[in-house]
């Protein structure tokens, strides 16, 4: 007979993996930044170390970004709203960033990417909560240099924070004066491009920690994952339906006090005190 204290982690991962799933096709953000905070607590709470609870979340999150990504995509394409010539040329830049990152995640330690993905979620909010409606700040993209080098970095940290593309790629593809919704398709590209390689290597880069939810292999938890991704992947087209209709002024700035929340929880984790 299943034990008591599951019941609330059975009921939790599939909701958060329906928030995923809808932000990710609403905001273009990979839903990891929903997905990686919750199975931190989770894992926590069974008694699982700050370190090893981040590293097995970010790796895990990157396996159902795979899924929910892909369902993004086609809803995106279908309304045309993903950018292939910017994606070839990205892509190849944004493996090489993976690459980095996913090195980064098994060899430097979960608390290093629980500073990382505090510090990057904050600045993502305060983006959100006091830039939402301002204007660009550049005319165009910039030169083809200084993009290989935004989409290494693009690759590298969303790996290290276990999060799709968009959370860096719609920030700064807007600001470049591209358009929000081919932005978002686009970005929604940007996490599978990242997703697949980074879970690879978590899984096959690092050893799996010997206090590991079970199920676990390297930093990926195949039961987390079997929990989150069906409803991820069946409410990604009904995210990119409602950023289609509805005006996201008001959800981007309560989406934003979440990530200024669970930013400053992450960092919490790694004072010494």
């Amino acid at each position: 007979m299943l034990d008591a204290q599951w019941l609330p982690i059975l009921i939790a991962l599939p909701i958060a993996g329906a928030l995923a799933g809808i932000l990710a096709g609403l905001f273009g953000v990979g839903g990891g930044i929903v997905i990686v905070p919750v199975l931190f607590l989770i894992f926590q709470l069974l008694g699982i170390s700050s370190a090893t609870a981040m590293s097995v979340a970010t790796g895990t999150s990157l396996l159902v970004i795979i899924a929910t990504s892909l369902s993004s995509i086609r809803s995106h394409y279908a309304r045309g709203n993903v950018d292939f010539d910017l994606l070839r040329f990205w892509a190849p830049f944004i493996v090489i960033g993976t690459a980095v990152g996913a090195w980064a995640a098994a060899y430097i330690g979960g608390l290093f990417a629980s500073a990382v993905f505090g510090i990057v979620a904050i600045l993502v909010a305060m983006n959100m909560l006091f830039r939402a409606s301002a204007a660009p700040r550049w005319a165009q993209l910039p030169g083809r240099v200084a993009q290989s080098a935004i989409a290494i970095i693009t690759g590298a940290v969303s790996v290290i924070m276990g999060i799709g593309g968009g959370t860096l790629g719609v920030p700064i593809l807007t600001a470049c004066s591209y358009p929000a919704h081919r932005a978002v398709g686009t970005a929604a590209a940007f996490g599978f491009i990242i997703a697949v390689p980074g879970a690879l290597l978590m899984g096959l880069m690092a050893s799996t920690p010997a206090d590991a939810p079970m199920g676990t292999w390297g930093f990926l938890n195949l039961p987390g994952f079997a929990l989150i991704a069906p409803l991820s992947v069946l409410m990604a087209p009904l995210g990119v339906r409602l950023g289609a209709r509805l005006d996201g002024a008001l959800l981007k700035q309560l989406f934003a006090v979440f990530l200024c929340i669970s930013g400053a929880r992450m960092i919490w984790q790694v004072l010494p005190f």
